[in-house]
């Protein structure tokens, strides 16, 4: 049996922890502070969301590193449009813990959900079944060949066996030459044995490798030296990234933009589809939900007798009544579901994990998203429910969780002089995430509470704006497709009609005087059978000052496999 010597790891208090591990933060995101925010008091005038303040425009940005510098690209211009509004939610507070010295780290033994409540480290099974958080413990040395064959350990009463509560590890490598592949780490659950042995990836030296983690369940906490070591972060200080984390992400995407920089590695283009539109990436409006960009494509094979094992071609001729178990991910729905319903394919390496000996991953489908940028671009938003600190907007967190994902920190501000846009300028050309109408050199009041107000509305306006008319596009080529998660739509086309309205819920679009554009029709258990969109464009309207708290509250619960949303993705 594989130990992961849990009391001497959860003895040791974040102030005695053995190392922190910071994304490096304080420079940019001090940056935006200073130019992007001014901290006076508003009144409860309401603001209008310019559309050119919406996403980012369509450009590719660089990595922060100095090797990968490439010359500036403009910023293609996007459609304008406002409306008047008024305010119709409250602004939430602000969480700036941690904010210009980079709180990125581990949770540790004081973990806590976005909601602020504390993740009981030392369950029963029934406590497990009940609060579906789980620990996962990482091998020593993840990053290793020998560490990528270690099995990581499901504990804490969870189990691989549960759907609700299974825990995926997957790894992109990176070789010096620029060629990739991706190998699944196996999850165990704590006093069981793989049902086959791991097979130990090669890595070529000089490699760069990133380990990004998903779960099924509610609230997924790190444990184990290899979490240390592995330089992996689940939480912005102790308020842990919900489902999602990852390992030596800064510096994996810092080697593979310089790479793609140098022409070594060559991010294929996203294509066409079937419907005469660009393939979706992560960052489309059209694909993403109120999590974007979470969780793995990874796979494992499960015996009768709750052991698991990689989901290879050998173990999968070996063991023919093993039972597939996946994770329920933004990822694997763009690249095994609506990927192949329009004719476009994803971003894959090889891999000796998968059956076909090919697969994509999170890391791959973000750099194919940096580099085949949509029109308008999706970009974490603070209202994402994985994203909140004790239930309230953290720029803290949405910054620590974009680094993971190689997106940019929130930029919130003026265009002083810049004939009111909004943007401040990063990397290659990638706005800003909010804007303030008015003129250049504006001196209109705006909290920074407001700035994120504005950075919440402008993604539902998108997502209401852009997803509607795309997935009635491509209704009837969806319909021909089969449904990630049948309980909640009959085919692909409905399932993502039932996804949409479900973000439009959770993410609280309706508080910025947004309607839901998805009108739904279920059977009698529940499944969505039909789907009509409504895509008249809409404006959001964002209050002024901060006189509620429109999240101040715990975010949803039940997040099995992404289920408070009734989608499983």
């Amino acid at each position: 049996m594989l130990s992961g010597h849990r009391s001497a790891w959860r003895r040791r208090g974040r102030s005695t922890r053995a190392a922190r591990i910071a994304v490096p933060l304080a420079i940019p995101m001090a940056l935006g502070l200073t130019l992007g925010i001014i901290l006076a008091v508003s009144g409860g005038n309401a603001t209008t969301i310019s559309q050119s303040a919406l996403g980012s425009c369509a450009s590719p940005s660089a990595s922060a590193s100095a090797a990968a510098a490439a010359p500036a690209a403009t910023p293609s211009p996007c459609a304008s449009g406002s409306a008047t509004a008024s305010p119709t939610a409250g602004a939430p507070a602000l969480d700036f813990n941690g904010f210009g010295r980079g709180g990125a780290d581990l949770a540790g033994a004081d973990a806590v959900d976005a909601a602020g409540n504390p993740v009981n480290l030392n369950q029963t099974a029934a406590q497990a079944a009940n609060s579906m958080n789980c620990t996962l413990f990482v091998p020593a040395n993840p990053l290793s060949a020998q560490g990528l064959a270690t099995p990581w350990q499901l504990a804490d009463g969870c189990s691989e066996a549960n759907p609700s509560l299974q825990a995926f590890v997957e790894a992109t490598i990176l070789a010096p030459d620029g060629q990739v592949q991706v190998y699944d780490p196996l999850v165990i659950t704590e006093g069981t044995t793989p049902a086959a042995p791991p097979a130990a990836p090669a890595i070529q030296p000089g490699s760069q490798v990133i380990i990004n983690i998903g779960f099924n369940g509610n609230t997924l906490v790190l444990e184990g030296q290899g979490a240390v070591q592995g330089r992996c972060i689940d939480a912005f200080n102790n308020s842990v990234i919900s489902q999602t984390s990852a390992c030596n992400a800064a510096a994996f995407f810092a080697d593979a933009n310089r790479q793609i920089a140098q022409g070594m590695l060559k991010v294929p283009p996203a294509g066409m589809g079937n419907d005469g539109q660009p393939c979706d990436i992560t960052r489309s409006f059209s694909l993403i939900d109120q999590d974007q960009s979470d969780n793995t494509v990874t796979e494992y094979l499960l015996n009768g007798n709750g052991q698991t094992a990689q989901n290879s071609a050998a173990n999968k001729n070996a063991m023919g009544g093993a039972t597939t178990i996946a994770n329920g991910s933004d990822n694997g729905l763009l690249d095994l579901f609506v990927d192949p319903a329009l004719g476009c394919k994803p971003f894959e390496g090889t891999s000796i994990t998968e059956p076909n000996g090919v697969s994509g991953s999170q890391a791959l489908d973000e750099l194919s998203a940096r580099q085949n940028p949509a029109k308008v671009t999706a970009l974490l938003p603070v209202n994402d429910p994985q994203l909140l600190v004790g239930g309230q907007f953290s720029v803290g967190k949405t910054d620590a969780y974009r680094a993971l994902e190689d997106q940019p920190p929130l930029q919130l501000g003026f265009g002083f002089g810049r004939g009111g846009s909004g943007r401040i300028g990063f990397g290659r050309g990638m706005s800003a995430d909010v804007g303030m109408v008015g003129g250049a050199n504006s001196q209109a009041s705006m909290t920074s509470s407001n700035s994120l107000n504005q950075n919440a509305a402008a993604y539902c306006q998108n997502m209401v704006n852009i997803a509607p008319a795309r997935l009635k596009l491509d209704m009837a080529m969806e319909a021909n497709f089969t449904s990630p998660v049948p309980a909640v739509g009959n085919n692909l086309a409905t399932f993502m009609g039932a996804r949409l309205s479900a973000s439009f819920v959770n993410l609280k679009c309706a508080n910025f005087g947004l309607t839901n554009p998805v009108t739904l029709t279920l059977d009698g258990n529940g499944v969505a059978t039909a789907v009509t969109y409504n895509t008249a464009q809409q404006t959001a309207k964002v209050p002024g000052g901060t006189v509620g708290g429109a999240y101040d509250q715990k975010v949803p619960a039940g997040r099995s496999g992404h289920k408070e949303n009734a989608t499983g993705m």
